[in-house]
């Protein structure tokens, strides 16, 4: 059996983990960090503490009225990509333990192709 890293859970919720192909599972964001646990097999999971995360990115559309996903950036493991049944409510626990000037926006696409063009 996995044991947790958080001593208190805080939100759970079902979510996503993007890696490759979908995994379907639960998200828990506890007082020590962000876990997220796969419905079929509990051995497969991430725990990521609060001090390794360095930026949330959330794409954000129609004004913030949907946001299919958010990445966490991490120090040392790279960046892992989650979306959740209830993302607003989700990033909002996040915020409780990340720094607000921390949590961003991703690029819109007309960003991407302005960036990509006036790099060139």
């Amino acid at each position: 059996m996995v044991q947790s890293l958080n001593t208190k859970s805080e939100y759970v919720d079902s979510g996503t983990w993007f890696r490759g192909m979908p995994t379907y599972g639960k998200i828990m964001i506890g007082d020590k960090g962000f876990e997220f646990y796969r419905d079929n097999n509990l051995n497969d999971y991430v725990q990521i503490p609060w001090g390794e995360i360095t930026v949330v990115v959330a794409d954000v559309y129609f004004g913030g009225k949907y946001i299919p996903r958010f990445k966490l950036c991490t120090k040392k493991n790279g960046q892992f990509y989650f979306a959740s049944r209830h993302t607003k409510t989700t990033l909002r626990a996040i915020r409780e333990h990340i720094p607000s000037k921390n949590i961003r926006k991703a690029l819109t696409l007309g960003q991407k192709i302005k960036r990509g063009i006036l790099r060139k």
